[in-house]
């Protein structure tokens, strides 16, 4: 497996960081985009990377939050066949804890728009799965008629391939240890969520050994915050490494 990171908030020299997620992914014969970023920005990365998105045939927008599909529109325009798997509950409204609108732009084109729902398969090796379990932390989000947030529009991308379970998650909004126990991958790419916790705070040491407890690689930045990622670093030392724009991770 050969993953590019397209967009996050950081970058290797020459690309434009973000403040969201896109990942583009080559596994078991597929061309897969996992998020989209707020923009394009993420394709003009790819460009910059030699990356052919009109040559994607299997996208994913993880939840509903602008930072992972704003780009949508843009990859419609550039690629004209693949679906794009999104949880039937992704436009749904989404407000942060000051009440700001950080939703899909309910006017975006639904044209091969595939809702998802549960464990959804999309090819032999490759599944989506939605998780039952309530968030731990809603962190002060709301949806529809101001009722907490409960992230039942987040969904996470399941890749067994060469012997490997490798999992993506694009914020890990349910709980990111809630995630490592019930998939126990061998790999796991995306945020972990932990930007408001105090980068000081004992809760951050005990989520970063409660993660070096899982024989597990991690790959990981965007909502995980770099204060965070720091300590985290100390912690799972050669086990932990960064995502940034630009660059590429091989599995």
């Amino acid at each position: 497996m050969k993953i590019w990171a397209l967009v996050e908030n950081t970058a290797l020299e020459g690309y434009a960081p973000e403040h969201g997620l896109s990942l583009y992914i080559e596994a078991l014969g597929h061309r897969i985009l996992f998020d989209m970023g707020q923009s394009g920005a993420f394709a003009d990365n790819g460009e910059k990377l030699g990356i052919d998105l009109a040559k994607v045939d299997l996208a994913v927008i993880s939840h509903g939050h602008y930072d992972h599909g704003g780009g949508l529109e843009r990859f419609l325009q550039i690629n004209q066949t693949a679906p794009v798997y999104i949880s039937r509950h992704a436009f749904e409204p989404h407000f942060n804890a000051a009440g700001k609108d950080i939703g899909l732009d309910p006017a975006i084109p639904r044209q091969r728009i595939v809702f998802t729902h549960g464990n959804f398969p999309l090819a032999p090796g490759i599944t989506l799965h939605s998780v039952p379990f309530l968030p731990t932390d809603t962190a002060g989000m709301t949806t529809v008629g101001g009722q907490p947030e409960d992230f039942r529009h987040e969904q996470y991308l399941l890749v067994e391939e060469a012997g490997k379970r490798i999992l993506l998650s694009g914020c890990s909004h349910k709980g990111i240890l809630e995630l490592m126990e019930r998939f126990r991958p061998d790999v796991l790419l995306g945020g972990f969520h932990f930007k408001d916790i105090p980068p000081e705070s004992p809760e951050l040491i005990r989520l970063g050994e409660a993660l070096a407890q899982f024989d597990c690689t991690y790959y990981t930045g965007h909502c995980t915050g770099e204060a965070q990622f720091a300590v985290l670093k100390t912690i799972l030392r050669d086990r932990l490494h960064p995502i940034r724009t630009g660059s590429v991770i091989e599995i």
